[in-house]
């Protein structure tokens, strides 16, 4: 077989998602990219430059190119950025520059440990676009560059989705970890060692927890953005189903309720004491009353 006919192999790169914060303040970090002139903001379906700004996504192309293979940064509302073909100094730099528009930003060993890292490719004699053994292969047979960079933008959504559910997990980790004690005094009918602000404050917490992954995200639901798009809803089921999305986000709401029914325990515990306490002050003070009275009557 001759050289020519040889089949080339194939070439990866690197597509890499970081959690950085609970929310990005899009609309303003498209103004900021547009100053900068290194990124370009573009639709987030084509690499054409962007007309109108969504407040929930932004697609951006790096304007020097490296390499023949562009650079893709997709950043998602919900403090999600995915980076395609980015060395690790550029993400670095990407991160730095994302900090005036985050809120509510995440611990900085937090979003090492969860960041995603996967390999992509090309395959031009598919069609179909797959994930497989932590590999995108990018279908590209009779496929235009649209087609394409909009399967790009749906395997980040899911990619986000994957690496935001990871950060959750971690934070609840350690809220875990937090109310441990609680459980082992309980267990040895020790005095539990919180206050009932303190564990108001943990409720709290566990609450915002449950309405970030529930109610903030996506993560329950297939996005409104593929409701008329029924070639790529296919893929962000895909891709969802990979990263095992559903299953995840069930086992982390169990979790949660089984935390919030410890806090409603310990909260009843501790209720009980204070009760109890009420109940012995207003003895005595009676008692005192009492003994007042005997004096009174004997003099």
């Amino acid at each position: 077989e001759s050289e020519s006919q040889k089949p080339k192999p194939k070439s990866f790169w690197n597509v890499v998602a970081y959690s950085t914060a609970e929310e990005y303040d899009i609309v303003n970090l498209s103004k900021a990219l547009k100053a900068q002139n290194v990124y370009i903001p573009c639709e987030l379906t084509s690499n054409e430059p962007l007309k109108a700004p969504s407040s929930q996504a932004l697609h951006a192309i790096a304007k020097y190119q490296v390499t023949q293979e562009l650079r893709h940064l997709y950043y998602f509302e919900d403090g999600t950025v995915v980076m395609w073909n980015l060395p690790e100094i550029e993400q670095h730099a990407v991160i730095d520059f994302l900090k005036p528009f985050e809120a509510k930003r995440y611990d900085a060993k937090i979003v090492q440990s969860e960041l995603d890292f996967m390999k992509y490719t090309y395959d031009f004699e598919a069609k179909k676009t797959k994930i497989n053994d932590g590999i995108m292969t990018l279908g590209s047979l009779e496929k235009c560059p649209e087609t394409i960079c909009a399967e790009m933008y749906t395997l980040s959504n899911a990619m986000a989705m994957s690496v935001k559910l990871g950060n959750l997990e971690c934070i609840l980790s350690k809220f875990v970890e937090d109310i441990e004690p609680m459980m082992d005094d309980l267990k040895t009918g020790q005095p539990v060692k919180i206050s009932r602000e303190g564990v108001l404050k943990k409720s709290g917490e566990l609450y915002a927890l449950r309405h970030t992954m529930n109610l903030s995200t996506d993560l329950l639901d297939i996005p409104d953005f593929y409701w008329d798009r029924e070639n790529l809803e296919g893929l962000y089921q895909d891709a969802y189903n990979y990263f095992s999305i559903a299953r995840r986000t069930r086992v982390m709401n169990e979790k949660l309720n089984h935390c919030s029914s410890l806090l409603e325990l310990v909260s009843t515990h501790l209720s009980d004491r204070h009760h109890v306490r009420l109940e012995w002050m207003i003895i005595i003070l009676i008692m005192v009353e009492v003994g007042f009275e005997i004096l009174h009557f004997i003099r």
